[in-house]
């Protein structure tokens, strides 16, 4: 882990590095990609069966895609009490948060004009579950959870399966969630069937889930033909402490972050050289602990950053202008720190909030903008499952008394056929 001090020439360069992790692509990645998609789009079910063989080293018939409710039962049998319970528990406090969230159709009426919105669920909504370096049963409960609280009328999920097999954990949160049809489908060919739709899996709306740098490259390809939720990158933190921060604490939750993958990125932000020094130690030691230490070794050999700050408020100017995707504040007044905090994709207030409490069961979506796209991305929520709809409701008198202001609008944009549908009223 690199201390990087405001002292150094190289410190606003390096920093403007970190700021811009989110814009780089990759045009080899996308070009298979795109080879991708288009023989899915092309050749349906043929091109998922092929690729589902060449990448998952697995034989898969179409009959077999969908996985049956008889196997999604035995699941149950399969995974403990305890671990049954804590699915539930973390479904039931997720749903309640996202309850909270729900919009309704509203309607305005003012001298005989009726404006308002009206608010509607989406018809179908796919769910990417990622299935490589872990399981996230969690992920499930995220995103299919408001999805349902939405009014969603039908939710599908696709997850890859090496050899076929789908964990029980997976099946089990996507039948606590409520998700309608799970298919053994992972990768680009999946986020393919998902956007064009095939024979035996369908078309849907929007969709929404992390996965790796393929799986992203080909959400962006595919929107505008369906809608998805963010462009989720590589798993962040940035924690900005102070001298009364506890360093055991700081290195503990960056390791949290840092053995998700190996492109995983955790940041130090601090006016105190002394916490930064302790906490790159705690790191060492508790990284010799894990047993994903491989994974964090690599993410904190490359990535991680322990920025030193002249003074606090320099620190807070860092932190907007990383714009993390989880933000923690490990700071003497956390709550009032928390004022200073314009970009991030959730922020975790105080010692006691560490971002794992969030990932599982606090309640509030642990699917977050990364990249620095916090700066104008939000958190999932229930808003990503609706739709908007403008009502808008006129009498002939209104009409009347708007006409003159539309006449002229309309010349000055030269659009003569607006005018004339308004005088062919005879008002």
């Amino acid at each position: 882990m690199k201390i990087i001090s405001h002292k150094e020439r190289n410190f606003n360069k390096i920093l403007s590095h970190v700021c811009h992790r989110g814009s780089q692509k990759n045009s080899k990645i996308e070009f298979r990609v795109k080879q991708i998609l288009h023989a899915v789009e092309r050749n349906g079910d043929a091109a998922i069966c092929r690729y589902v063989k060449k990448f998952d080293n697995h034989c898969l018939q179409t009959k077999e895609f969908r996985v049956k409710n008889d196997e999604i039962k035995s699941a149950y049998q399969h995974i403990s009490k305890q671990e049954r319970n804590a699915i539930l528990m973390a479904a039931k406090r997720i749903r309640v948060f996202h309850e909270r969230q729900r919009l309704k159709t509203w309607v305005h009426v003012e001298k005989g004009v009726k404006l308002g919105q009206m608010i509607t669920p989406l018809d179908v909504v796919g769910i990417y579950v990622p299935g490589g370096k872990a399981l996230y049963p969690s992920t499930v409960l995220m995103n299919a959870i408001p999805a349902r609280v939405a009014g969603v009328g039908r939710v599908i999920m696709c997850t890859p399966t090496p050899n076929g097999y789908i964990h029980p954990y997976l099946l089990v949160a996507a039948d606590v969630a409520g998700v309608d049809e799970i298919y053994r489908i992972g990768g680009v060919q999946a986020i393919g069937a998902m956007a064009y739709g095939t024979k035996h899996i369908p078309k849907t709306d929007k969709i929404v889930g992390p996965g790796n740098m393929y799986v992203s490259a080909a959400k962006r390809i595919v929107y505008g033909i369906v809608d998805i939720d963010m462009i989720a990158g590589p798993s962040e933190l940035l924690v900005i402490a102070d001298d009364t921060a506890n360093p055991k604490y700081c290195a503990a939750d960056l390791l949290c972050e840092a053995e998700h993958d190996e492109e995983a990125r955790v940041y130090l932000v601090t006016p105190s050289s002394r916490l930064a020094k302790s906490v790159i130690r705690e790191v060492s030691k508790q990284l010799r602990k894990l047993s994903r230490k491989q994974i964090a070794m690599k993410s904190v050999r490359q990535y991680a950053m322990a920025f030193v700050t002249s003074t606090m408020n320099q620190a807070f100017d860092v932190a907007n202008a990383i714009a993390a995707e989880h933000l923690e504040l490990l700071v003497a007044r956390p709550h009032d720190a928390l004022k200073k905090i314009r970009h991030a994709g959730a922020v975790f207030v105080g010692q006691y909030t560490p971002p794992a409490v969030a990932d599982y069961v606090a309640g509030p979506n642990h699917v977050l903008p990364t990249g620095g796209s916090a700066r104008f991305f939000s958190a999932l929520s229930l808003d990503d499952y609706v739709k908007k709809t403008n009502i808008i409701a006129f009498n002939k008198e209104q009409l009347k008394a708007v006409q003159p202001y539309v006449t002229c609008l309309a010349g000055m944009e030269g659009l003569q056929a607006h005018a004339r549908s308004i005088e062919s009223r005879s008002l």
